[in-house]
């Protein structure tokens, strides 16, 4: 039997092939990879600058997946989770930048980390290069100071309900008869009504945790959490001074840069939170 005789062309197609392929499914790693470790250098930059453990929550809310179906991101249970944990390897006396680019998500994992860095002794400052819609509000608000770019904004923090502001569940009551309004209604109204309190009562907390007065504390919980505005209203620095809030236009230059290494990714979702995963030691320590 004679041996076979591959024809060159032949080989050097599959060869061409091969290396297409590999190509084709190693750049998107590689160039991910890149992108990772630009954004570390810079936050690593960052906290040599302010001499702060720097942590990101960044989402992208236009960003795109496969088969061109968007990606709605938000602040979920696994964003709280990274977040304590940075907090937990961080000294207790260590100053916090937490840098927020979000529209918003679950209370409950807004609300943990709330908790988080308002407990925390060190100065903590929230920068928002952007826009904090929401939860990414309710977070901004346990901070000792907020600093945004002077076109950035915040948003009202009014609880919804399935979608629909607890508010606007309340007016239900008060433009029907009762005995024209569904049971479902009433339960949802009864909801809301707890919600709305419930939030009032925990911006109010927060803002006087940070040493504001109470009264002060009520006046802007109150204007923030009870459906004022709408849910998506953007509240600008002017605005927010005018409330009272402690609130900064003094954003580093490396926050812009770093926001440029968050591109809308294509098919891929990028990490929301990032830092650098070491505990940290003061001074005293070392």
């Amino acid at each position: 039997m004679e041996p076979t005789i591959l024809n060159p062309a032949y080989t050097i197609i599959n060869l061409l092939l091969w290396l297409f392929f590999l190509f084709f499914f190693l750049t998107p790693i590689l160039r991910r990879h890149a992108l990772n470790k630009a954004r570390e250098t810079l936050i690593r930059m960052l906290e040599e600058k302010l001499q702060s453990r720097v942590i990101t929550l960044i989402h992208r809310q236009e960003s795109v997946g496969f088969f061109g179906i968007p990606i709605i991101r938000y602040i979920n249970i696994e964003d709280s989770e990274q977040v304590l944990r940075a907090i937990r390897l961080t000294p207790p006396e260590m100053p916090i930048v937490l840098i927020i680019h979000t529209p918003g998500g679950l209370a409950l994992a807004s609300t943990q980390i709330a908790n988080a860095l308002v407990k925390h002794k060190g100065p903590v400052r929230v920068i928002i290069p952007h826009y904090a819609m929401s939860g990414g509000t309710l977070i901004a608000l346990a901070a000792d100071e907020i600093i945004m770019d002077p076109n950035a904004v915040l948003g009202p923090v009014d609880p919804q309900l399935q979608g629909i502001p607890a508010a606007s569940v309340i007016k239900v009551l008060e433009k029907k008869e009762l005995k024209d309004i569904d049971d479902q209604t009433i339960i949802m109204a009864d909801i809301a009504e707890k919600a709305i309190k419930q939030m009032v009562s925990y911006v109010k907390w927060l803002l006087t945790e940070n040493g504001m007065d109470e009264e002060k504390a009520e006046r802007i919980a109150l204007e923030l959490a009870t459906g004022k505005y709408t849910h998506d209203y953007p509240l600008g620095v002017e605005k927010l001074r005018e409330l009272g809030l402690n609130i900064s236009t003094d954003v580093p230059e490396e926050v812009y840069q770093l926001m440029d290494l968050y591109p809308q990714p294509m098919g891929t979702q990028v990490p929301s939170v990032q830092y650098i995963p070491v505990p940290y030691r003061t001074r005293e320590n070392t």
